[in-house]
């Protein structure tokens, strides 16, 4: 890559730009705005030599004026020749030419997958009872108003990477863990309730969200369980689940919904494993539960580097283009 030169720079204006602006001997300059780090370089630097030639032909290459003698004096024109603007288009056309063919091109060291945020899994009872309504005032199910809360949710959490659990009879990964929230709050519209079984299987509700992040890098691996009934169904009991948290330093959080749950369980779940249990008797409280939980630590989720490339050779040809077109029908109407 190019290190590029950067001439001298006024003082007043490098303490404005300080703010902003990270200059770098690896580039013309490296920009860094609410945390994006954005780098402009020259992808083949080495065409830049061609740079020395333009600069040489600026003193010596220019064209003089051959004096001749005339015999019509009519023929001398009283303007001058304007040979300065034609030197000026000849030698824009050659640098500009000479930075699209070293391509430029700006890189964006944003990554999404090397920042501060937590892994969650939304592990959400989808059991028979949750179509039963009373969580909104409209006549919408409590699993509907489930729904557009953890939607709401997800859209929170921007630097997290969010899953998605459902169960009922048994459990199953409706979304791994990703930092692609779009698809999974889209995922999130396409669940049903039944989907797993009418029963309510806590236990594996909790194992397969323990499964969904076995992947994870994030020092802080949360689950985030909503349930609406008694745990009556599963191969796993939910103390066996806890101890397999426990075990993988998972924090749990529970949402208790409607009228049926056991608020022991869910409590003794939550305390085993550093969460906090939670009621909400409609949607108000729903959002006020998941508002809290909004407000949880960080820690930094680490990944493979990502480096996002650019490139602006088309325009800078598309100019040079232009000026060339602009020289040549100069040249044709005689105002070399």
């Amino acid at each position: 890559m190019w290190t590029g030169i950067i001439g001298d720079l006024n003082v007043n204006v490098k303490s404005i730009c300080n703010k902003y602006c990270n200059f770098s001997n690896q580039a013309f300059f490296t920009l860094e705005i609410d945390k994006i780090d954005l780098m402009i370089l020259f992808e083949y630097a080495f065409v830049t030599f061609l740079l020395l030639p333009v600069f040489y032909c600026m003193y010596k290459c220019r064209e003089e004026i051959v004096k001749r003698m005339f015999v019509h004096l009519s023929l001398f024109s009283l303007k001058r020749p304007r040979f300065w603007i034609q030197d000026l288009f000849k030698v824009l056309i050659a640098l500009l030419l000479i930075f699209s063919l070293a391509s430029p091109i700006v890189i964006d060291k944003t990554n999404p997958l090397n920042r501060q945020g937590i892994d969650i899994v939304l592990s959400i009872d989808a059991s028979g009872s949750m179509r039963a309504s009373g969580l909104s005032e409209t006549r919408e199910t409590r699993f509907e108003t489930v729904q557009r809360v953890v939607r709401e949710f997800i859209a929170k959490r921007l630097n997290d990477n969010v899953g998605i659990v459902l169960f009922g009879d048994f459990a199953f990964i409706a979304s791994p863990v990703t930092y692609e929230k779009d698809i999974v709050s889209e995922m999130v519209s396409y669940l049903q309730t039944g989907m797993a079984g009418d029963n309510t299987a806590i236990g594996e509700g909790i194992e397969q969200s323990i499964r969904a992040l076995s992947f994870s890098k994030a020092a802080s691996k949360v689950i985030i369980l909503l349930s609406d009934g008694e745990h009556n169904s599963g191969r796993i009991s939910p103390s066996e689940a806890v101890k397999l948290a426990q075990d993988r330093q998972i924090k749990i959080y529970t949402i208790a919904v409607g009228d049926d749950f056991n608020p022991a369980l869910l409590q003794e779940i939550a305390d085993q494993t550093g969460g906090k249990s939670y009621l909400a008797v409609n949607e108000d409280e729903l959002k006020e539960v998941y508002n809290e939980i909004n407000k949880m630590e960080s820690s930094d989720i680490k990944s493979q580097q990502f480096l996002k490339k650019d490139y602006y050779y088309q325009y800078v040809l598309f100019f040079t283009f232009f000026l060339l077109v602009i020289y040549i029908l100069r040249r044709f109407r005689g105002l070399a």
